[in-house]
């Protein structure tokens, strides 16, 4: 049977056209099409992506990219601080969960255990702190007016004062001054007061992700697991936990260092007369969770408070804070640590000055452990694949 397929014509001068191959599936109704329309179908050369163009628009794109991402960052770094803040805690806390898990508590339960325990401590500390700052405003409350009188008639201590160091606050105390100072006082209470809601808020969120994360933790681990690839899973998975065990056995012999200290301020205020010997102790196991100066400013705060009782109390109290912090330094953290992190006392100081000048408290709080931590990732993967080159 003759081919009855059209053929392609002759061009100008005798050269053959291009034939077009038309794929089997679009064989039928397009083949039947005109010549011409067919060989619109055929794909041109491929863009040349190595074009000074091209190249210099995709570099400007990539920097605004990271510029734009850059900017997104620090726009929330508040929120970024307090999520590493309630991550760093939910790891913290993760050993007690798990010995409460071992017994045979429900994970939720466990965590719920251990939220209702540091609540009593919070509460513990703000119900002693109530009491003495009840009555410390009410007495400041009461001695106001007589302040006032002194500081106008020039009598008493506070008018000595105000005349030794030749100020004349009278007329800030009367008439129109008077006004613009209570403007100013009260200015600084409504801004105080929006510090002291904008902590709470802040505490809140910390407390509500602490329990996200403490209740997910299992998963956060196999997530992030999961983004290796499949051959290095396990060393990674071996690696993560180690960190994550360094870190929670730092906090918790963080926090028994902590109670040590706040249980011997309480004893030595008791046995002093200090006033206050709960909330002083209290106030120091909470400084002392801080590195290397918590206990040091706690220290300096209770002896202030001991010049309440007499000079000779308070000069006992810098001696007994000395010896409290050679014993600390030297004994007890050595001791408690040696399990948890094994780093030198030089990259201590200088983890804590690092963390302390880019997150102040906070960084100063989590230094240790990430440097720990970043020490076992170099011996654990760095050190060995360079000694293997």
């Amino acid at each position: 049977m003759a081919d009855r397929s059209p053929r392609p014509r002759a061009l100008a001068g005798g050269a053959e056209p291009e034939r077009v191959t038309v794929p089997r599936g679009l064989r039928g109704r397009d083949s039947q099409q005109p010549e011409p329309e067919r060989q619109v179908r055929r794909l041109g050369r491929p863009f040349d992506r190595r074009t000074p163009f091209v190249a210099g628009f995709s570099a400007a794109l990539g920097v605004l990219v990271a510029i734009a991402i850059g900017l997104a960052v620090y726009s929330i770094r508040g929120t970024l601080v307090l999520v590493f803040v309630s991550l760093f805690i939910a790891v913290g806390l993760d050993p007690l969960v798990e010995s409460l898990h071992r017994r045979r508590f429900r994970r939720s339960y466990a965590v719920i255990a251990v939220l209702l325990g540091a609540i009593c401590i919070v509460g513990a500390f703000v119900y002693s702190a109530i009491s003495p700052i009840n009555a410390e405003v009410n007495q400041i409350v009461k001695e106001v007016p007589k302040w006032r009188d002194e500081l106008s008639s020039g009598s008493g201590t506070l008018g000595h004062i105000a005349k030794s160091l030749h100020l004349n606050l009278s007329s800030y105390l009367h008439g129109a001054n008077a006004t613009s100072l209570a403007k100013y006082l009260a200015s600084g209470a409504l801004g105080a007061g929006k510090e002291v809601i904008s902590a709470g808020a802040s505490a809140l969120i910390v407390i509500v992700l602490t329990v996200y994360f403490l209740a997910a933790l299992p998963s956060i681990k196999r997530f992030f697991v999961q983004l290796v690839p499949a051959s290095r899973r396990e060393r990674f998975g071996g690696i993560l936990d180690q960190v994550l065990a360094g870190v929670g056995g730092y906090l918790i012999g963080n926090l028994f260092t902590s109670l040590v200290a706040g249980l011997g301020t309480f004893l030595w205020a008791t046995a002093f007369g200090i006033p206050y010997a709960v909330l002083l102790g209290l106030f120091v196991a909470l400084f002392d969770l801080i590195p290397v100066v918590g206990s040091t400013i706690a220290g300096v705060v209770v002896a202030l408070v001991a010049l309440s009782v007499s000079l000779p109390v308070a000069i006992l109290t810098v001696a007994f804070y000395v010896g409290y912090r050679f014993f600390e330094d030297y004994l007890l953290v050595p001791r408690v640590m040696r399990q948890a992190v094994n780093v030198s006392p030089v990259v201590t100081v200088l983890a804590v000055l690092i963390g302390g000048a880019m997150l102040g408290i906070i960084g100063a709080l989590v230094a240790i452990p990430v440097a720990a931590s970043i020490k076992l990732v170099l011996e654990q993967s760095v050190f060995p694949r360079l000694d293997s080159n």
